[in-house]
């Protein structure tokens, strides 16, 4: 009797700078030994791990970017073993990934498991729902994996999140920016750390002196991103009174926040905008222009709802990148003002960051086999559901 088929394919990432990966060698491994059969695409160029750390565990090794021929390739690498190879469909073939595609109006008739960044109707949300509805491919997004935070409860949270080292790493390339605007210039091309170690080695020898000084508010302190980039202040040795956190209770009566201008020099926002989110924002450009003084000099926006229509922090319109990280904010006077609004942060911690998050999804994976009765699965398939349709309405 031939024995059911539980894959996962791994594809390359085609982000700019994205090093991490939402398998590891060593979450690869335990899904081998539970059965599971893992086609990795090489990458030699981003990926954080080599092919031999994946080849050496048990994985089959794919080229580069070749998923959409993932059918044919699996049928020919599973001839003549006892899997059910004879009714495999696209859509059977779950494609694993991190970041989005690239831009395309190419039909997806796979299933997709990654960031899509297309359920909060950021810019080109609908046009990336219509690939799946044109080819009748299926999405989980990886954001939307969501599980009870306690059996029985009705509130529901994240079962995998890169929140902590975004908030870390974003942290960290705020204070590298603001180093670099003390001294003149804008920040140069960003690139990831071997370690957390380095990284906090790093961030002090920019600061230099100069640190004794700092003041940095984060806002959404008490969630995982939040918590990140607290720690980093606190690890790169920030006073703890020059580190402001601030969460619901202290942005409950609505902002704009005069405190944001004139209490920090850097100043992170950590929070999660959720779909239905609609808060006054936390800065104007009318607020900033208006100032009659102003400390203020760098923001990270690790949220980076930049094309969110509810975008907290509207005064700025573009994602910055690791070789441009910084974009000024037009129109003001006095001390230059910049964000930091990169979207894929925790790749400055490459291999900590993966590991952290695909360990935290394994437990979820070792379940998708079971995808059309297991709770996380199913939420999931249903938001995608609902998307399509307002995509769909909306033509």
């Amino acid at each position: 009797m031939s024995k059911k088929l539980d894959l996962l394919w791994l594809r390359s990432e085609s982000k700019e700078f994205e090093r991490r990966s939402a398998l590891t060698p060593t979450t690869a491994k335990k899904l081998i030994d539970r059965g599971f059969i893992i086609f990795v695409e090489r990458d030699s160029e981003q990926r954080i791990f080599k092919d031999h750390e994946f080849e050496e565990i048990g994985c089959k090794l794919v080229e580069r970017h070749s998923w959409p021929q993932a059918k044919q390739i699996i049928l020919d690498a599973l001839k003549g073993t006892p899997h059910a190879l004879e009714d495999i469909a696209p859509i059977d073939i779950p494609i694993l990934g991190l970041k989005e595609l690239p831009l395309s109006t190419d039909p997806l008739v796979n299933t997709h498991i990654q960031f899509a960044h297309c359920f909060k109707r950021q810019g080109g949300w609908k046009e990336v729902l219509g690939r799946f509805r044109e080819g009748g491919g299926k999405l989980y997004d990886l954001e939307f994996l969501e599980a009870p935070i306690k059996e029985g409860s009705d509130r529901y949270r994240r079962v995998a999140a890169f929140g902590y080292h975004a908030g870390f790493a974003g942290a960290a390339a705020g204070a590298l920016a603001y180093a670099s605007q003390k001294a003149g210039k804008p920040l140069g091309h960003l690139t990831p750390y071997e370690n957390e170690t380095a990284m906090i080695s790093a961030v002090r020898e920019a600061l230099g002196e100069g640190i004794k000084d700092v003041k940095a508010l984060v806002i959404g302190a008490l969630g995982r991103c939040g918590t990140g980039a607290v720690h980093l202040f606190q690890k790169i040795g920030l006073a703890e009174e020059n580190i402001l956190k601030w969460d619901m209770a202290e942005t409950a009566k609505g902002g704009p926040f005069q405190e944001i201008l004139e209490d920090a020099d850097i100043f992170v926002n950590c929070i999660y905008l959720s779909p239905e989110t609609k808060i006054p924002p936390f800065l104007t450009r009318d607020q900033i222009a208006s100032a009659s003084q102003r400390r203020l000099s760098t923001i990270v926006d690790v949220s980076c709802d930049t094309t969110n229509p509810n975008n907290p922090i509207p005064i700025y319109s573009i994602n910055t990148t690791f070789d441009k990280p910084t974009v000024p904010v037009d129109g003001v006077q006095g001390t230059p003002l910049s964000v930091v609004s990169i979207d894929h942060l925790p790749t400055l911690l490459p291999r900590e960051s993966s590991e952290q998050f695909s360990g935290e999804l394994l437990d979820t994976l070792f379940k998708f086999p079971n995808r059309e009765t297991e709770d996380v699965w199913k939420r999931a398939e249903a938001k995608f559901r609902v998307k399509m349709a307002e995509a769909e309405a909306e033509k």
